[in-house]
């Protein structure tokens, strides 16, 4: 079965948000934030469910080398990434997302 992948707008700013900070922060570091994300986007897609759902119905990828993870959910052959989510700040701050 094949997925496609969309970001509701909020995952997508968060990102950003993220990947500037850590560009900011030291040049070429927001780079390596961003590819992380998009080979954690790339694993989804390509196998959803090898994460486990967890209790709200979502699932969960840690980026390595970063306290971040991507926060997903399947609907039907569409993944929905809804959040890009620091994992020590607010940890339900997202959860409303979930459709």
């Amino acid at each position: 079965m094949s997925f496609a992948l969309e970001f509701v707008a909020e995952a997508s700013a968060e990102a950003e948000c993220a990947t500037g900070d850590y560009e900011a922060r030291v040049p070429g570091l927001g780079v390596r934030f961003r590819q992380e994300v998009e080979s954690a986007c790339t694993a989804i897609v390509q196998h959803p469910l090898l994460w486990r759902e967890r209790p709200g119905g979502y699932r969960r990828v840690n980026l390595p080398g970063f306290p971040y993870y991507v926060a997903f959910v399947l609907r039907g052959n569409r993944v929905f990434v809804i959040a890009v989510a620091h994992a020590n700040r607010h940890p339900d701050y997202w959860k409303s997302r979930i459709p």
